[in-house]
């Protein structure tokens, strides 16, 4: 019932009874056990049709609030969001991860701390804690497996380390998967389909079915930077093979490829300031490497066909995308792309925020843990399912 009312399916108890099949009796005796603990509350009546008008329920996100900490290659971001999807407090610095995991969630528990005190809220009001990582997770463990860009990190227990720091649900996901979730959660909610592309550091992918991140067996599924392009099989990659697409077409890449022609880039961050800049070279590479993108891309749209693909990350310009467009719409089949809208992230930097928030209360709200919870908070009480 809580899951009708949150997810919008339902929001009176004569919707409850049609979903439900329960009597209102039933449906009235759990709606007062989900009130009491604070999971629900009333928001006013329903337009009268002539007899007496039906309350409306709503989800209660006054409940708690959620953290969540953005991990990239380069930053880390700390945010506490309200159960409604709102941030309330963030902070940014620029580490890198492979600092290895005590440093840097070290960090993340005293950035935690400072965004829930400015916030004004306390570590009791936590309902839970999300965390995207710019690598493959083992999402049921908690824990990134070989992640290439992510030295010391392998089989850490990232999920467990802040479970037992904060007595709260941890859940960890690639970031991909949490863009493509936020942006599914925040501006395609109907979308039946969709993937993002996350190209920065490296380059990786979050699918979105139903509503449901599709990881693969054991978080897997998105790795596009490694799929192995033949004419490029010289480029070494930093997972060890040769010809990945992130040996060629991500951020490090064309750094390192700007810096072999003469002019010194540091990092992706700084070759996005010289392609926006109009730098020629930066520019060129930049097309050249969204084409790369784009054939890769046009495999997976005619294999998942999606209603939605969003580019994201910081290469996710016009001159990058405009490579992958010029590509997919030649090399997909064209029943595969007549349905396809491409465009960019909307929500930015925010992506894995929003995304992170909607893995842990998605988790955290789901019918068989709220039954635990309720159990939980009244032991003497028969148990209600709700």
């Amino acid at each position: 019932m809580l899951w009708l009312v949150r997810t919008g399916r339902a929001r009176t108890r004569g919707e409850l009874q049609s979903y439900t099949g329960l009597s209102r009796s039933t449906i009235t005796q759990r709606l007062d056990v989900l009130r009491a603990a604070g999971y629900l509350r009333a928001c006013g009546v329903e337009g009268s049709t002539g007899g007496r008008p039906a309350e409306l329920l709503e989800f209660d996100t006054g409940h708690g609030v959620v953290l969540v900490a953005d991990l990239g290659g380069n930053h880390a971001r700390a945010a506490v969001v309200d159960l409604g999807g709102q941030p309330l407090a963030e902070e940014h610095e620029p580490i890198k991860i492979g600092t290895g995991p005590e440093a840097v969630l070290g960090w993340v528990d005293g950035a935690f701390q400072r965004v829930l005190a400015r916030a004004g809220w306390d570590a009791g009001q936590v309902r839970g804690i999300g965390v995207g990582v710019p690598g493959p997770v083992e999402f049921d463990f908690g824990m990134v497996t070989q992640p290439p860009i992510m030295p010391g990190w392998d089989g850490y227990p990232i999920a467990e380390r802040l479970r037992r720091a904060w007595q709260r649900p941890v859940y960890v996901d690639n970031d991909a998967n949490l863009m493509a979730l936020g942006e599914q959660t925040a501006n395609h909610p109907d979308c039946p389909a969709l993937v993002l592309v996350k190209v920065a550091t490296g380059i990786s992918a979050g699918v979105v079915i139903d509503g449901q991140v599709y990881r693969g067996i054991d978080g897997g599924a998105g790795d596009i930077g490694h799929i192995r392009l033949y004419e490029h099989r010289e480029a070494r990659c930093e997972c060890g093979l040769y010809g990945c697409l992130a040996a060629v077409a991500s951020g490090l890449a064309l750094a390192q490829r700007l810096t072999a022609a003469g002019t010194p880039t540091s990092s992706g961050a700084e070759l996005v300031e010289r392609i926006r800049s109009g730098h020629a070279e930066a520019v060129h590479l930049a097309r050249t490497a969204g084409k790369l993108v784009g054939e890769v891309l046009s495999t997976v749209v005619c294999m998942v066909n999606p209603a939605v693909l969003i580019i994201a990350g910081d290469l996710a310009d016009i001159h990058f995308v405009t490579g992958v467009r010029e590509v997919l719409y030649q090399s997909a089949l064209p029943r595969s792309t007549r349905h396809l809208e491409v465009g960019t992230s909307r929500l930015g930097s925010q992506s894995v925020v929003i995304g992170g928030h909607a893995m842990v209360v998605d988790q955290v709200y789901a019918p068989a843990a709220v039954d635990a919870e309720l159990a939980r908070m009244m032991p003497a009480a028969e148990p209600v399912t709700c």
